[in-house]
């Protein structure tokens, strides 16, 4: 691995045809993602990095579409080497760290950064996966992938392409997590090469990148487009290997399918995907709404009915003041159970931190018990 901070993690080391074909080759790219608590956990990693660090980091924090990013500062502050927002098309230097803007996905090419928009994965833009997959295609077992605090299972299935092409893959340790449902996954469902605190990740990195990656690991292959850039080329809508689920996109109301590709993943025609817990999230989002609708369309009735019966009252239509009398009290009784529901939305819409953790851990027991009876 060159050491010039001026080289790009793409650039190849001059002396590397002359090298034995068998020597290992370290690892130079740490991918980071984090949700939830993140920015913490960010400001601890990259606060203990050696000032010598002399790879590519790439870090995506989930963020509000909307939201205006000062990570690179934020995290500037404490870190010993610089911290820029990623620009499309930049080669990466070594001995920085870029941080996904808002709204954009990044993803680690050959020929350097990508931003773009894309399909939210998870309701999310920038996301972890994303950023995860495009560096394990691109750098295969160079890559380090780090997984920090964060709320359902997010960066998993990403983790999970990073070692399935023979790179090293880390989880900040649940209980030094704000948030522990993210870490939590991934070493439940990721072959995890380290879980330690984030200090402690980012103290390691360093021995971590010198560490030999395992033989016969095939990076030569080129990679392919990304699900995520797939869905906004030409030619139609994405071809949906798989088979349908029973479920709906939350974001554009289209058919979900099971992703041949990435297991537990569902995604729809025109890239957007979720995981099933991440599915279970945004449909209280999207049930919460469409409760806010029926009181609102309760409430206008409930004023149209009062508005009739007071008129029939002063016109001493008794029959028609009844009718309405009664259909006000129906309409009022109706919107008070909509008032209660969200009056108590953990009850109804909301999952919370707890409640993920102990969701994973049923579906984990359910898992193995389907196994189990699979295989007797």
């Amino acid at each position: 691995m060159a050491n010039s901070s001026s080289d790009s993690v793409h650039d190849a080391d001059q002396d590397a045809a002359a090298q034995d074909a068998a020597e290992d080759v370290a690892h130079d790219v740490v991918v980071v993602g984090a949700s939830a608590g993140g920015v913490e956990a960010l400001r601890r990693l990259v606060g203990a990095l050696d000032p010598d660090f002399d790879g590519v980091m790439l870090v995506v924090l989930h963020l509000p579409t909307n939201a205006h990013s000062a990570l690179p500062s934020i995290l500037g502050r404490v870190a010993p080497v610089p911290v820029r927002h990623a620009v499309d098309g930049q080669r990466p230097e070594r001995g920085h760290v870029y941080v996904a803007p808002p709204d954009r996905h990044l993803l680690l090419k050959p020929d350097g950064l990508q931003l773009m928009r894309g399909p939210t994965e998870n309701g999310h833009r920038p996301a972890i996966d994303p950023l995860f997959r495009s560096a394990a295609h691109t750098c295969g077992s160079r890559v380090i992938g780090v997984v920090l605090s964060g709320v359902l299972d997010d960066g998993t299935n990403g983790l999970l392409a990073i070692a399935s092409h023979g790179g090293l893959t880390v989880a900040q340790d649940p209980i030094d997590a704000l948030y522990a449902s993210m870490p939590q996954s991934a070493i439940k469902n990721v072959p995890v090469d380290v879980v330690a605190s984030a200090e402690q990740i980012g103290a390691g990195l360093r021995r971590l990148m010198a560490t030999p990656t395992p033989r016969g690991i095939d990076d030569s292959v080129p990679p392919g487009d990304d699900v995520t850039e797939r869905a906004l080329q030409g030619g139609g809508a994405l071809e949906m290997p798989g088979r349908p689920s029973r479920f709906t996109c939350p974001d554009c109301g289209g058919s979900l399918w099971d992703d041949d590709g990435e297991r537990g993943k569902l995604r729809c025609r025109v890239g957007h995907s979720w995981t099933t817990l991440g599915l279970l999230e945004q449909q209280a989002v999207t049930l919460e709404q469409a409760l806010w609708t029926a009181l609102r369309a309760l409430s206008e009735r409930a004023d149209l009915a009062r508005r009739l019966r007071d008129e029939a009252a002063a016109r001493s239509h008794e029959h028609g003041r009844r009718l309405f009398a009664d259909q006000l009290e129906e309409y009022e009784a109706c919107a008070e159970l909509l008032r209660e529901a969200l009056r108590l939305p953990d009850a109804v819409i909301a999952t919370t931190e707890p409640n993920v953790i102990e969701l994973a851990r049923a579906a984990a027991v359910a898992d193995a018990s389907e196994t189990e009876g699979l295989s007797s």
